[in-house]
């Protein structure tokens, strides 16, 4: 039997963890030694009000299967509160080992009926958000040589769903975020990955009908524990995840085609290379993708 993993003495931030995925990811990793940081405002699925008492109730439950957490009521939606995050687990337990990024709000409705409020409100939470929280916390890494960083990105982003542009662009920028924080930590040893869940919480009810019982959220924090792992050398990721199921989502480039005196019908006319799929490269960062230009050119 393989050693479980253990996160002794690792201090953990979660967002949006009174409830759903977070209050899994929080409730996993306690049981494993982990110091937890319980971030949740409470409010309602829109993001309107608040429940105080959220986060608290998760603390109550990891203190009584012998787990240590704290509650933090903060908003992560101005860079006051996610610095107010930090404090609070540098305040409680000394320092900062993992972020993860899993507050959100939903604010659904077809692309030409969305006004600019809702934008603002679903990328403030899930963008914004994200960016407020982990930059303090990312500073502290760096300087110790040590972090775990895991956002919550979504296949509305990644594949696109009707309805959703404002959440699908702020999940879409979490995986631009995540590429970026993984080629800024790895001299520090700070990983940075994302997640594409599918589960049933009180955000996606709604939606999955039936299948959603099978979706339950627990399926998804093994991945989060895992890739919060000191153990996990994998950065800059994206994976899919829901009912027991894995899978890694990548962005791939294809060979394409390279004329030194491109017009467009040139590019009519080689379409099919253009977007041939065979032989494709997928790139780990944007030196990666400038060497098969710099290999075309040549």
């Amino acid at each position: 039997m393989t050693a479980e993993l253990g996160f002794d003495g690792k201090v953990a931030i979660i967002s949006g963890a009174g409830g759903g995925l977070g209050r899994q990811h929080a409730l996993m990793l306690a049981s494993r030694g982990a110091l937890v940081v319980v971030n949740d405002l409470g409010g309602a699925v829109d993001g309107t009000g608040s429940d105080k008492g959220a986060a608290e109730r998760v603390v109550d439950e990891i203190k009584a299967l012998g787990g240590e957490a704290v509650a933090d009521t903060n908003s992560v939606s101005t860079p006051e509160g996610g610095a107010a995050i930090v404090a609070t687990a540098v305040e409680a337990f000394g320092t900062v080992d993992i972020v993860i990024n899993n507050a959100g709000i939903l604010r659904d409705k077809a692309f030409h009926n969305m006004d600019a409020a809702m934008y603002d409100a679903v990328l403030e939470v899930h963008l914004r958000g994200a960016l407020n929280l982990t930059q303090p916390a990312f500073k502290i890494m760096r300087d110790k040589g040590y972090g775990r960083i895991v956002s919550t990105s979504s296949g509305a982003g990644v594949f696109g769903n009707f309805g959703q542009a404002n959440y699908g662009a702020a999940k879409m920028g979490l995986v631009g975020l995540t590429r970026v924080l993984a080629v800024e930590g790895a001299r520090n040893n700070v990983r940075a990955n994302a997640i594409a869940p599918i589960a049933l919480t009180r955000m996606t009810e709604d939606l999955l009908g039936d299948l959603g019982q099978k979706l339950q959220p627990e399926f998804v924090a093994p991945l989060v524990t895992y890739l919060a792992h000191e153990s996990c050398e994998a950065s800059g990721r994206l994976f899919s995840v829901g009912g027991g199921r894995v899978a890694e989502v990548f962005i791939g480039e294809c060979d394409g085609y390279t004329s030194a005196s491109l017009s467009p019908e040139e590019v009519r006319d080689n379409w099919s290379q253009i977007t041939d799929r065979e032989g494709y490269t997928v790139p780990a960062h944007m030196g990666d993708e400038t060497a098969l230009f710099v290999r075309a050119l040549s």
